[in-house]
């Protein structure tokens, strides 16, 4: 038996997805255990894309069991659109293979409506959300106020909660935000007809993980995002609501942590960021533009363009040490096919000192500038390669660098969006 823990080594959109889709052959549950649908996973099995935000990339492989862990957030208009997408392209035949823990937290058109406005407004700060309502949800369920999935598919207890606590969503809304209230009957009305058409997916995640974890079967734990943006661990306050960390594993499936055996940390060849907040290897130039277009760098849920970076070797120790990874996926080597020289940051500069910590403070980070080290470039088309020895000598020897800096091995290497297009270097499930 072995279970393993998939996350984002940096800012999110580090192709979580693919690795997830790979792994899942070797497991026997896929669980996605935080964050809601402002993650977005994209998988290309043959020549067909597929977008998932909310069910565990899992999915695509008959037989396989995926549950949405109590530590998501979950809108159920967009839930249901997936499963009725997934089922028009031949996929989850069974819907005994599709699981949703009933204390998975609800996503109300009250938290969308905070959300947009909070964003819109002059007054607050842009911290560039997706505006899928995910941080007024986790405040919810933090403040106790929270519908769960469970409400959900009992109608009274519904419309009950639903008056409970609209009167007060309504006024900050009308009052505070300049927004329009909402109406009640409305709300019941819809996520009631919700409630119905889901509750054949209820279950008990903590029950199931822990039953299946006796029986000696294999789980994948599937992160969103990136432990960068982790609300404790990240760069705070331009984060996301939820425990993006390895951590998250456990609060958000009540699976206990000496049951986790493996971490693996989803890192791009480079650094992406989408929204706001500190990016101390961002390229404002040709570079940064260059990278966008040849990694197709926008965002899976928003089209966002994102923000384009060196390899930042100073961030990624810091998300190995936080989430104990014991190896890193490196995604996405074909976009640096071209390049004649390669840059990977190993320190900042902050008023003269040299800093090989992340800081903790937000305030510090705004003002550091990247350290350079420079590594000749491969310009060779890595497709075809099979292995660490059959890719070129300079990408050999960029990988190497990494896996130095990090003080983490590269378990996995990805060299183009297909499934087979993945250099397996070590399984962690064997």
């Amino acid at each position: 038996m072995s279970n393993v823990v998939i996350v984002g080594a940096q800012w999110g959109d580090e192709g979580k997805g693919k690795v997830v889709d790979i792994y899942t052959e070797f497991a026997n549950d896929v669980v996605r255990y935080q964050g809601g649908n402002n993650a977005g996973h994209t998988l290309v099995v043959g020549n067909e894309k597929t977008v998932l935000h909310l069910i565990p990339s899992g999915i695509l492989h008959e037989g396989k069991r995926c549950i949405i862990g109590n530590g998501v957030v979950l809108d159920p208009k967009v839930f249901i659109e997936e499963i009725e997408g997934l089922k028009k392209k031949g996929y989850l035949k069974d819907d005994s293979q599709l699981v949703v823990d009933g204390n998975v937290n609800i996503i109300m058109p009250y938290h969308k409506a905070i959300d947009i406005a909070r964003e819109s407004s002059s007054s607050q700060r842009k911290i560039g959300t997706t505006g899928r309502g995910i941080g007024p949800t986790y405040e919810d369920k933090v403040g106790r106020r929270g519908i769960r999935f469970n409400d959900l598919i009992r109608p009274e207890m519904l419309a009950r909660k639903v008056k409970e606590v609209l009167p007060e969503k309504n006024f900050f809304l009308e009052k505070f935000l300049g927004g329009t209230p909402l109406d009640e009957a409305a709300i019941i009305e819809e996520y009631t007809a919700y409630g119905q058409k889901l509750e054949k997916y209820l279950g008990a995640a903590s029950k199931i993980l822990n039953k299946s974890i006796e029986e000696g079967h294999n789980i994948l734990f599937e992160g969103a995002q990136g432990a960068l943006l982790d609300i404790d661990h990240g760069t705070y306050p331009y984060v996301t609501s939820s425990s993006t960390t390895s951590g998250g594993a456990c609060t958000g499936t009540g699976v206990g942590p000496r049951f986790l055996h493996e971490v693996i940390g989803i890192s791009k060849a480079y650094v992406t960021r989408v929204g706001e907040g500190p990016f101390p290897t961002e390229l404002h130039d040709e570079m940064g533009e260059a990278l966008r277009k040849a990694g197709q760098e926008f965002g899976a849920t928003t089209g966002r363009p994102r923000r384009c970076g060196w390899f930042d070797a100073v961030a990624l120790r810091e998300a190995v040490r936080t989430n104990g990874m014991t190896g890193l996926a490196i995604t996405k080597m074909d976009v640096l096919n071209d390049l004649e020289t390669i840059k990977i940051c190993t320190a900042y500069s902050y008023r003269g000192e040299l800093l090989e910590d992340f800081p903790q403070d937000f305030e510090i980070l705004k003002e550091c500038k990247p350290v350079y080290e420079e590594l000749e470039g491969w310009q060779t088309d890595i497709a075809g390669a099979t292995s660490f020895e059959t890719l070129p000598v300079k990408a050999q020897e960029y990988l190497k660098k990494l896996e130095a800096v990090t003080g983490c091995p590269a378990v996995l290497i990805s060299i183009g969006p297909r499934r087979d297009e993945t250099i397996q270097v070590k399984n962690p499930f064997v």
